[in-house]
């Protein structure tokens, strides 16, 4: 709750900010990384915004990102991957997994956790599957903030009672789904739809939180149930 009250009224301060470019699959990321007061080795988070895949960017969300530095007392990367539609999946899921391979190699964290919110929390969720699947690097944990964990069907009762009215419609979902994963077979692969996931061992304890009046709400909670 103190993270979520930190994000309105004035930015937090934190230790120093430095924007870096990451190499990618594609060329150069850019991200931001919020580093802790003090020195030395730090326990990393490595973040990944919202926006339905197609919108934001590490300036949107540069208030949460210094919150969860200031009051988790961690450096925090935030990834500006690329977006869709013009680079639809997997551009942005592997953006993500590059970058959080690079913060293992080359930034001297002491533990790495992924996160992120809404289409975040889905890259966060698929990147931990992404480095169980590929043997590293290691993962801590996962923060997944309202994820989206499943674009194949947009039926749960939450996108039912919630599709208008309350900020994300179940509309503007599937429209953001159809822009990062266009192609047929893509909705259920896992690295889009974690919750489609046949294997769900081996990944780091993760958080979910979710939100009552969201359309994603039922599939995060689904995907926690599914993580026991």
């Amino acid at each position: 709750m103190d993270i979520v009250l930190a994000t309105a009224g004035a930015p937090q301060r934190v230790g120093r900010v430095t924007d870096v470019d990451i190499p990618g699959p594609a060329g150069d990321i850019p991200a931001r990384v919020y580093a802790p007061a003090g020195d030395g080795p730090a326990p990393t988070l490595v973040y990944f915004h919202g926006g339905g895949w197609v919108v934001l960017g590490i300036d949107s969300h540069d208030h949460v990102c210094r919150a969860l530095a200031a009051k988790a007392n961690c450096a925090v990367v935030s990834v500006d991957y690329r977006m869709a539609p013009e680079h639809p999946f997997p551009a942005a899921a592997e953006d993500c997994y590059a970058a959080t391979k690079w913060v293992a190699d080359e930034m001297a964290a002491t533990h790495i956790a992924v996160g992120g919110d809404s289409a975040g929390g889905n890259l966060a969720a698929a990147t931990a599957l992404m480095a169980r699947d590929r043997r590293g690097p290691e993962i801590c944990h996962q923060l997944l903030i309202y994820p989206v964990t499943n674009v194949a069907t947009f039926d749960t009762p939450s996108y039912v009672r919630y599709a208008t009215d309350h900020g994300l419609t179940a509309s503007l979902m599937r429209w953001f789904g159809a822009q990062y994963a266009p192609d047929d077979g893509q909705a259920t692969n896992p690295y889009v739809s974690p919750l489609l996931a046949d294997d769900l061992t081996g990944l780091p304890p993760a958080q979910v939180i979710t939100a009552e009046f969201d359309v994603l709400r039922d599939e995060g909670e689904a995907y926690a149930q599914r993580l026991v």
